[in-house]
């Protein structure tokens, strides 16, 4: 035979339940602008009904219901929509790195302007091509040298700018270096968080966003992948358990967190100035993490801020380094070079002024790269002695200057490229520079696009939604009030029982 007090104890389940979900509906509601907090529900079923299984069960009419119980308090969430996000973060991380080193670039070379080297180059010709209309004139001598050393300064100024944003490059790496580090230790520490609670049977929903959150920023900077381990002990099915994180790269992928434990990260740069070789990302082992290294050519291709930041910055032995600012100073020094020893030499061949010395050098022989190009100072000091004429003592002779100026248009080797001239070849490389530049800005708004797609997906799925929650207060205050009046009904009709029956006549 049931229990007459039966009822009470089945409202009363249903007043605990509706009340937790009261409380988590109020949580979701004051969390609704954290930044990756994902809404919570609790998940409601009915308990046992009455009698249970078993040799002595009671035998009654019907398999009554006890009322409901709070199953679990769960976060919604989306693994699939989560694993987009990450992937979609590498790219972004990517190429945002990209057109960001690139935009610098862009701005020192400013290139087509005014102010530019290819103009520079431009007035330089100009004004040897005046110089040979009138080379006996001291004014246009003064102007071909001041001319000549606006060119050099052109070439100073690029190389010292370029070379001070490849340090910032490598400033980068090495600050990003240092998060990326307090990600993985955080992590590793949340891990260890998790697992000493998911035993006991409890969700700790919050600590799990805390970690996605890393997970998503620790994305940004290298193409991820996770393994989930459950925790084990009495811990409900539902529990994430630990994750264990690794590098995805072009062979095994390189494990960095592994439970509580995790491997730090490291270059060979150091605070000391100019170029140095980053050597590889070294993730020392510590405990169960067992680390590794990982060069730039073993990464996924266009996946990581980190990446990109050493394909920038540059990489390999000093001296013959490759990278993206590398490669320029590398162009502008072979451009510098072949400048120089082409303009000396047709130089040499010409002749000054009467009276003034016969210097055959216009440029400083030892600056045959654009940090170190230099007018000759004898040659400032003397404007006379620029080699004009191409015959002794003919001052109205202009032959050679022409044949400077139309240097222009001459064919050199510079570099590796054969059978180019000054001009070209420095449009060339602004023509790939501009190439590169809008490319990674296509890119890296079509990243933007697909991530803020799924982020919105993402959104649609965990994100609060102010007026649903009001709803399920509503819905949830609405059933805690029923339940409490299901105890008054019960209440009165326990009253009535103990107190009314018996009492015939009385």
């Amino acid at each position: 035979m049931r229990s007459t007090f039966m009822g009470l104890e089945t409202s009363k389940r249903g007043m605990f339940t509706q009340q937790s979900a009261l409380y988590t509906t109020g949580h979701n509601i004051s969390n609704a602008n954290t930044l990756g907090y994902s809404r919570q529900r609790v998940n409601m079923e009915a308990s046992l009904g009455y009698p249970g299984i078993g040799l002595n069960t009671p035998t009654t009419p019907g398999f009554i219901g006890t009322g409901v119980q709070a199953q679990s308090i769960e976060r919604i969430r989306d693994t699939f929509i989560d694993r987009q996000f990450r992937q979609e973060s590498s790219k972004l991380g990517y190429w945002e790195s990209r057109s960001q080193a690139i935009t610098q670039m862009e701005d020192i070379m400013s290139e087509p302007s005014e102010f530019g080297l290819n103009e520079s180059l431009n007035q330089f010709w100009n004004s040897l091509q005046d110089l040979s209309v009138n080379p006996e004139n001291a004014g246009a001598r003064k102007v071909v040298v001041q001319r000549g050393i606006a060119v050099a300064d052109s070439f100073n100024y690029i190389h010292k700018q370029l070379s001070d944003i490849q340090g910032n490059l490598k400033n980068e790496i090495r600050v990003s270096t240092d998060d990326i580090n307090s990600i993985l230790d955080q992590i590793a520490s949340l891990n260890e968080q998790i697992a000493s609670i998911e035993p006991n049977g409890y969700l700790p929903n919050d600590l799990y966003d805390a970690r996605d959150n890393l997970l998503d920023e620790l994305s940004t900077y290298f193409p991820i992948e996770l393994e989930y381990v459950k925790s084990g002990g009495n811990a409900s099915k539902i529990a994430e358990g630990i994750v264990n994180v690794s590098i995805k790269t072009a062979g095994s992928p390189v494990n960095i967190v592994n439970g509580k434990d995790y491997a730090e990260m490291s270059t060979n740069l150091t605070t000391a100035e100019g170029y140095e070789d980053f050597g590889a990302f070294t993730f020392t082992a510590n405990g169960s993490a067992t680390g590794g290294s990982i060069s730039q050519n073993q990464l996924e291709a266009n996946k990581g801020k980190m990446l990109s930041l050493v394909n920038s910055y540059g990489y390999g032995p000093v001296d013959s380094e490759a990278g993206f600012y590398p490669d320029m100073l590398k162009d502008l020094n072979d451009m510098a070079k072949a400048f120089v020893t082409k303009f000396n030499t047709d130089h040499g061949n010409g002749f000054p002024l009467q009276g003034s010395a016969n210097i055959s050098d216009f440029f400083d022989p030892a600056g045959l790269s654009a940090s170190t190009i230099k007018v000759n100072g004898a040659i400032i000091t003397d404007p006379g002695s620029v080699a004009a004429s191409s015959s002794l003592n003919e001052e109205g002779n202009g032959a050679n200057a022409l044949k400077l100026a139309n240097m222009k248009f001459a064919p050199l080797t510079i570099g590796t490229v054969p059978n180019t001239n000054i001009q070209t070849f420095y449009q060339s490389i602004i023509g790939q520079l501009g190439v590169e530049g809008e490319q990674a800005g296509r890119l890296t708004y079509n990243s933007q696009t697909i991530k803020l797609s799924v982020e919105n997906n993402r959104a649609s799925v965990s994100s609060v939604s102010l007026d649903e929650e009001m709803t399920n207060m509503i819905k949830f205050q609405q059933a805690y009030n029923a339940s409490a009046r299901m105890i008054t009904v019960v209440d009165e009709t326990l009253d009535k029982i103990i107190n009314g029956m018996g009492r015939v006549g009385l």
